[in-house]
């Protein structure tokens, strides 16, 4: 191989430039040199960080206002684009049928610049996407999607990975979409490596002293709280519920067996048939269908007072009207656990010699990890390392806009070992 070869590429939705970064890896692993010749990027606190790591370099913006014609030459085309649901999808296949959609940009810049070949990274929902029957292997805008490459040329391959099958702790499966005009890359029998949360934490760093962390400190070991989720959602020996550590109030231990057995009882088949509902999801019960299955004397005193604490609500069931739920006051009231879905200060805390879950930016300020003898968020560093990149890799950001930027990056170990099978159909030894 000539080691002074240089793969010129583009870098389309770059975020914080983890597919860059991915592929550029994989060109130096084969003594190759990548040159970035054109990135775009449109959220602000995402470019300071590309700027960070690449001064210098002109970050380009909405790529919809720009023509192909005005981008350099390329070889690869990388994207981790947005993928909207597009209503063509199904009707016709093709090219045309990508119009309104921020795919359109990554083809019509295809179809313009004809690169050696491209990588795309989605989210595995992609696949079965607006599917025509559900027994289809893939949906309909997936469909449309591989359609277009190949008119566009391009032999393609594809599959869903997950990250924790490439030392990465962090449960993220992805769809990686890669051709070439010369042949479809392999993407079959990577290499599997594991490993495990405490391999990225940190120790020793400032821990919470909220309310609330005190709170769940004083009724539960630290060190039974690995992998706990704590939320009133759901039940099981994994889940530390609000009534557990009398969040609301205190509880007594026959006010907490009521709870539990509601919060099991309530998404059971049997009541909505009784109730009369063609759904069932967490239905409201009344008092007699509760003392069904808890049958004391002071029930009705019990449900007031948890009611009154705000751990219950009463309620009528609710019908659907349309896509929205409402309540159908033709049915009776009853008693329903009281859940939000980012009901606490803390979602879940993570165990260290598990792996984490996907992480999404709505929630990364919700995981709690021990430290010491307490407990604390997530730092921006140990987020960069769950998705794979070096240390040496500039991340100064807010915590809020650093966890809304790793929710929404790509695990840079796998765009490594993706890319390195693309780069093989063009420059293999």
């Amino acid at each position: 191989m000539d080691n002074t070869t240089t793969v010129r590429f583009i870098d389309l939705f770059a975020g914080i430039g983890g597919i860059r970064k991915g592929f550029e890896l994989a060109c130096e692993g084969k003594g190759l040199t990548p040159e970035c010749v054109f990135t775009s990027e449109i959220k602000p606190y995402a470019i300071d960080v590309l700027r960070q790591n690449h001064p210098g370099e002109e970050i380009h913006g909405d790529i919809t206002q720009i023509a192909a014609a005005d981008i350099p030459d390329f070889d690869f085309l990388l994207a981790g684009f947005p993928c909207q649901a597009f209503s063509a999808a199904g009707k016709r296949l093709g090219f045309e049928d990508t119009r309104g959609t921020l795919f359109f940009d990554v083809a019509r810049i295809l179809k313009e610049k004809k690169p050696a070949g491209f990588l795309l990274e989605n989210v595995e929902g992609l696949v079965n996407h607006d599917k025509a029957v559900r027994t289809d292997r893939i949906g309909r805008t997936f469909t449309t999607i591989l359609q277009t490459l190949d008119d566009l040329g391009y032999k393609v391959s594809w599959r869903v990975l997950n990250a924790k099958n490439f030392g990465v702790p962090q449960d993220r499966k992805r769809i990686y979409i890669v051709g070439t005009a010369k042949a479809a890359p392999d993407m079959r029998k990577f290499e599997h490596r594991q490993a495990v949360l405490s391999s990225v934490l940190e120790s020793g760093l400032p821990v919470s002293q909220s309310p609330f962390v005190r709170l769940v400190l004083r009724h539960c070991p630290l060190q039974e709280l690995y992998g706990k989720s704590i939320k009133d959602k759901r039940g099981g020996p994994n889940n530390i519920h609000s009534w557990d550590i009398g969040y609301k109030g205190a509880v007594s231990p026959a006010q907490r067996e009521l709870l539990d057995r509601l919060l099991r009882e309530r998404r059971k088949k049997k009541w909505a048939a009784e109730i009369g509902i063609d759904w069932m999801d967490g239905m409201p019960l009344t008092t007699e269908q509760i003392h069904t299955f808890y049958d004391r004397p002071d029930l009705a005193d019990m449900l007031s007072d948890l009611t009154a604490k705000g751990y219950l609500k009463l309620e009528h069931p609710k019908k659907k009207e349309g896509n929205r739920r409402v309540p159908d006051t033709s049915l009776p009231k009853g008693y329903n656990i009281v859940a939000g879905k980012m009901s606490f200060e803390i979602s879940k805390v993570l165990n260290p010699q598990d792996i984490a879950p996907t992480l999404v930016a709505m929630d990364m300020q919700h995981l709690f990890v021990v430290d010491g003898e307490g407990m604390r968020t997530l730092t921006l560093r140990e987020g960069l390392r769950l998705f794979g990149y070096p240390d040496t890799y500039r991340f100064n950001v807010s915590l809020e806009d650093g966890y809304d930027l790793l929710g929404n990056t790509v695990v840079v170990p796998v765009i490594q070992q993706v890319a390195d099978r693309l780069l093989d159909v063009y420059y293999e030894v």
